[in-house]
């Protein structure tokens, strides 16, 4: 349902109403004409390796804080994918990565949100917790806390970069994800 109540054009009401030409329900200014269109928004990330071992972030923010996940945050205007993995590596984890490939592709549909997730290479060994988490650290695959991550897109993500890992691939996966699952 969309959240726009007035137009950011002219400051008028908003309708909810098909616009002439299109087949979805728009929020439309009567006024002045204007469509606003919704569309998803991007949560980019990226999975860190170091010397066999993947590095996670523990949330010191809501949604899920306390949880691990890997460092992914929103996708900002005028940056690439590959841009904003790396720069939410060194936000979140102060650790510089070389992003590589295109790991996976999940849309969150109740979340109005597609997270891209990358293979990245560390560039050193050196970590530590961001603003926006508790702590840091580098797992092998055993040691993963898989009960406590936050979020199943990142899941998703792991779940393939180690299969992916162990056969010697890299391939890009989707996903969908329809309702609120951790």
């Amino acid at each position: 349902m969309s959240t726009i109540r007035f137009c950011s054009n002219c400051g008028q009401t908003v309708t909810r109403r098909v616009p002439e030409g299109d087949q979805l329900p728009r929020a439309v200014c009567d006024h002045c004409g204007t469509v606003h269109y919704e569309n998803p928004r991007v949560v980019v990330g990226c999975v860190p390796e170091w010397d066999g071992r993947l590095l996670l972030c523990r949330r010191a923010i809501e949604p899920r804080r306390g949880y691990w996940t890997a460092p992914a945050g929103f996708l900002e205007i005028g940056e690439s994918m590959h841009a904003a993995a790396a720069r939410e590596t060194a936000e979140e984890a102060l650790a510089e990565v070389e992003v590589g490939t295109l790991l996976s592709v999940v849309n969150v549909l109740h979340a109005a949100q597609v997270h891209v997730m990358f293979r990245a290479r560390m560039r050193t060994a050196r970590h530590g917790a961001g603003v926006e988490s508790l702590e840091t650290a580098l797992f092998h695959e055993r040691e993963i806390p898989w009960d406590d991550i936050a979020f199943a897109s990142i899941r998703f993500a792991l779940e393939r970069y180690l299969g992916d890992r162990r056969d010697r691939v890299e391939h890009i996966h989707f996903h969908d994800i329809e309702r609120r699952a951790h």
